[in-house]
């Protein structure tokens, strides 16, 4: 993670009197950037939670950067292939990712990405908190009450993912090993095929987003047992927290932006320093809270130390699970 560290040598050298004519391609660099249209390129289709932060973020950039910062969709195989596209960027900062958590479990899932080597952290921009719902038939209205059924059911009760090594998979797989039940996992195909068996009661559970099925908790179709965040969550905040019942135990999605490795820390500190400042706005402010999320923010190193820690944790679910590329 040395990347992450602002370029403090080549300032004092500069306040020094020393070495002034190599640095000066270096300050001209910082000042022209951006002087093109810059990519950000997201790993999901147009529409959902990622595309939609891409574009909120990269309209404030453009605004605040006076270039065009526009989004390309590359979906496929949970993110690699967007990742993959940026790795192999010139890291210039005309290229950036939209990083997530299936980035980090990825880099332990596949045996050949090496995320954490190859994008550097820009800016973490929202943490989105999870929810475990079942279908009103399930005789549990408690967490305690559900862990107390799977026990007695053992294979018997199916859980719903939107795909082998997905955020909803590896959250379930980490519920299953701490409360040592024994559920089924059913992969689906994308988050929309799950939740529709989910509430036709084909499966009986699914760990997921809370803005995925806020809309139907409240119409009594799903039925909140916890929130996964280690805080009660203000779209629900009657459902206690997982960590209340399973100490320890605390997952959410996360999204930000990347950069392929060896971009100028100048041109990293400067994005980060302009993303920065969009949370300091009332609307852009507004406009996450509506999405169910929590400001990340912070620097380089706050974030990068984000996607080490996820990593670290969803390597040992990954592997204590035995969780194969689906």
């Amino acid at each position: 993670m040395s990347n992450l560290r602002l370029a403090r040598r080549d300032i004092l050298r500069l306040a020094a009197g020393v070495a002034i004519q190599p640095l000066a391609p270096h300050i001209a660099r910082a000042q022209a950037y951006p002087a093109r249209p810059v990519r950000i390129v997201v790993g999901f289709p147009p529409g959902g939670l990622q595309d939609v932060l891409a574009r909120l973020m990269g309209q404030w950039l453009s605004e605040r950067m006076g270039q065009p910062f526009i989004i390309e969709n590359r979906p496929g195989a949970g993110g690699n292939i967007a990742a993959e596209a940026v790795v192999k960027a010139t890291p210039d900062g005309y290229t950036l990712l939209q990083v997530g958590a299936p980035n980090a479990i990825s880099a332990t899932l596949y045996e050949k990405v090496n995320f954490i080597r190859d994008i550097v952290p820009v800016i973490g921009i929202m943490r989105v908190p999870g929810v475990v719902v079942v279908h009103p038939s399930v005789p549990a209205t408690t967490i305690l009450e559900f862990i107390a059924h799977a026990k007695a059911n053992p294979g018997k009760i199916n859980m719903a993912s939107s795909g082998n090594g997905t955020p909803q998979h590896v959250f379930g797989e980490w519920f299953k090993m701490m409360a040592g039940v024994d559920l089924v996992h059913v992969s689906y195909r994308g988050a929309a095929p799950a939740l529709t068996d989910l509430l036709t009661g084909q499966v009986h559970v699914i760990f997921t987003g809370v803005p995925d099925v806020i809309e139907h908790i409240r119409a009594g179709k799903l039925r909140p047992l916890a929130v996964t965040t280690a805080d009660r969550v203000d779209m629900l905040p009657d459902i206690p927290p997982m960590g209340d019942f399973l100490p320890g135990y605390e997952a959410s999605a996360w999204q930000g932006l990347g950069a392929p490795r060896n971009t100028p820390d100048d041109i990293i500190n400067r994005l980060n320093t302009q993303a920065n400042a969009a949370f300091a706005n009332p609307t852009i402010r507004t406009r996450l809270a509506d999405l169910g999320g929590t400001i990340l923010a912070g620097s380089p190193a706050d974030f990068g130390k984000l996607i080490a820690d996820e990593t670290e944790r969803w390597g040992k679910v990954i592997k204590f699970a035995g969780i194969k590329p689906g």
